[in-house]
């Protein structure tokens, strides 16, 4: 987008600045990360406006990893202040979960946008059946495996955290109380995954994305600063509005209204790259 217009640009911040928001409300409604909503709703903002589809998801990827460096330390450290972090788990995990992490954005830069769009939809509508049909408090196992397979685990965490640019807590969360974790513990120690995956994701995506064509202005690589700076504050703001009204409604009906969302994100996404 060369040569870009004052009034482009401003629909491009009102844009991101809603997607700040957005954002925030759902997060704070359902309780998820960021990225998992960051991420959809970059990618039909970018597309409105009119960006390359060859960068659409690249762009909206890279930007979301970014904000979780930020989103993602404030709510690390404050699961780490109270406990819930394993930090015994994250020393025997961190380095399968960054080998993933290598591995997935290494793949992502070098994937069409299309495919990376496809891979968030398929993921999205595994997490939205998760959710629909397992029950509460289900388990599969006392503990992790041990080696090789805890390290597998790891490995995929991070590979596909990072092509979908979400942070620890989607596929995290649901793997840890797979194996009898405690909801808190489990959820402190994907917030800290959260910035395993975020470091060196954001890097990346800066990375490949340092000479594409067709990005908005001021991005650095896939990382769109404009979002990056808006974002953050609009989502602060208004998470507590989400998280109000979400006092008011039954948490089943939440639960089913998040895996709703991501159920009909992915198929939206799916149909997008398919027709």
């Amino acid at each position: 987008m060369e040569d870009i217009s004052l009034v482009s640009l401003a629909l491009l911040a009102g844009a991101l600045l809603a997607t700040g928001v957005v954002a925030g409300i759902i997060a704070g409604l359902l309780g998820v990360g960021g990225g998992i909503v960051i991420v959809p709703v970059l990618y039909y903002m970018f597309s409105g406006l009119g960006i390359d589809q060859d960068v659409l998801m690249h762009l909206a990827v890279g930007t979301s990893l970014a904000t979780i460096l930020a989103t993602g330390t404030s709510s690390a450290r404050a699961h780490w202040k109270r406990g819930s972090v394993d930090m015994d788990l994250l020393k025997s995990w961190w380095w399968a979960i960054a080998l993933g992490v290598i591995g997935g954005a290494t793949l992502a830069g070098n994937l069409s946008g299309g495919a990376l769009t496809l891979i968030f939809g398929v993921v999205a509508l595994v997490v939205s059946a998760n959710m629909l049909l397992r029950k509460e408090g289900s388990a599969i196992a006392e503990k992790l495996p041990g080696s090789p397979f805890k390290e597998l685990m790891g490995l995929l965490i991070g590979g596909i955290s990072v092509m979908m640019g979400i942070g620890g807590g989607t596929l995290g969360v649901p793997t840890l109380t797979l194996f009898s974790y405690p909801i808190r513990k489990a959820v402190g120690t994907a917030a800290a995954i959260g910035l395993i995956i975020a470091v060196p994701g954001t890097l990346m995506s800066i990375y490949f994305g340092w000479e594409a064509e067709g990005r908005p202005p001021f991005s650095l690589g896939y990382v769109n600063l404009i979002g990056f700076f808006l974002i953050i504050p609009a989502s602060t703001y208004a998470a507590p509005l989400g998280a109000k009204i979400a006092h008011t409604i039954d948490p089943s009906k939440l639960k089913l209204i998040f895996a709703l969302f991501l159920g009909f994100t992915g198929l939206r996404m799916i149909y997008d790259v398919m027709m």
